[in-house]
């Protein structure tokens, strides 16, 4: 975690970007319609979302070269943000990767179950 990271916790107006990471593959249908519930947790939580399952509606995952890009984007994405918030208990692929590089970065990273109650974090206050 960045001293400026921590500084800005001290302000009462700081919120943090929080990269929303949860399933897309599989049944895509209601895993957007979970991110999109992940997404207003955050925001009801005082952060700022970003959540890469609704930023890239065009892009087919099923095309090898649309699913690089798009996770290239979302990697890209996770170095922006302050916060990485883990959902649910199934990590796929996409998410076992977003995870190791949050904690390469020294990103906080908050763990929740699918119904949105925080189990864990690797923040060191």
């Amino acid at each position: 975690m960045s001293k400026t990271y921590k500084k800005h916790l001290e302000n009462p107006n700081f919120r943090p970007l929080a990269y929303i990471c949860s399933p897309y593959s599989g049944d895509k249908e209601l895993n957007i319609k979970k991110a999109i519930r992940y997404a207003e947790l955050a925001y009801k939580n005082g952060a700022i979302p970003v959540t890469p399952h609704l930023l890239f509606p065009f892009m087919d995952d099923r095309d090898l070269e649309q699913r690089k890009d798009a996770l290239f984007m979302d990697i890209i994405l996770l170095g922006k943000c302050q916060e990485v918030w883990v959902f649910g208990s199934q990590i796929t692929e996409g998410m076992k990767r977003e995870i190791e590089i949050a904690e390469k970065r020294k990103q906080v990273i908050k763990y929740f179950t699918s119904e949105g109650l925080e189990v864990k974090t690797n923040a060191k206050f």
